[in-house]
């Protein structure tokens, strides 16, 4: 399996090679590097996936001695050693250029944020193709903008309030529930994704 992570980290080194960099740039302009964090995680982890999407790729991958639940799980590991850079080179660039150190709670939100988002996607992207998931995401974003605004007025600045009071939140037992409730959600996540991947047909 280390050899399968070991792969799409090779394979995105052109894609870390532009996109880190950029993410440096844009602490610069912005200083709020929580969502910049959520957004270049997610690109990052779905554009490894999306590499092997093909499916001469999986005949490739199924061919080698790999068991169809260690290429899962190599994605499910592989997305924490993504976040892990994502979250490295925020940490450094933040460091350089504002002089302040990152606070620990904006690390669990990205990580947590990245986990919900990938536990979401996985599945969907081992049953459907991606260009399903990119109308899902459109039908999705026009429901956001368009239905719950009509429902929930202000929705973007009540988010808002809802995150920056989980920032300022002293309970450990809320981090420790949040950490626990987004682990379960990812395992489950785990054993649906390899579940739908071992009945796929190639």
């Amino acid at each position: 399996m280390f050899n399968l992570i070991r792969k799409d980290i090779l394979l995105q080194k052109t894609t870390l090679l532009i996109l880190l960099p950029l993410l440096v740039v844009l602490l610069f302009l912005e200083d709020s590097y929580v969502w910049i964090g959520i957004i270049f995680s997610i690109a990052i982890v779905m554009n490894a996936y999306s590499v092997d999407e093909k499916s001469a790729s999986h005949m490739l991958l199924n061919s080698l001695p790999y068991t169809r639940k260690e290429i899962v799980s190599s994605k499910y590991i592989g997305t924490f050693i993504f976040i892990g850079l994502v979250v490295f080179t925020i940490f450094i660039g933040n460091l350089i250029i504002h002089q302040e150190v990152m606070v620990w709670k904006d690390i669990l939100l990205i990580a947590s944020s990245v986990l919900v988002a990938i536990s979401l996607m996985f599945p969907f992207s081992y049953k459907f193709k991606s260009q399903y998931m990119l109308i899902g995401g459109l039908a999705s974003l026009a429901i956001y903008l368009v239905l719950i605004p009509l429902f929930i007025p202000n929705v973007n600045d009540k988010v808002r309030e809802f995150v920056q009071m989980v920032l300022t939140l002293e309970a450990t037992q809320l981090y420790l529930f949040i950490i626990l409730l987004v682990t379960t959600l990812y395992a489950c996540s785990w054993l649906l994704s390899i579940r739908i991947y071992e009945r796929k047909v190639f």
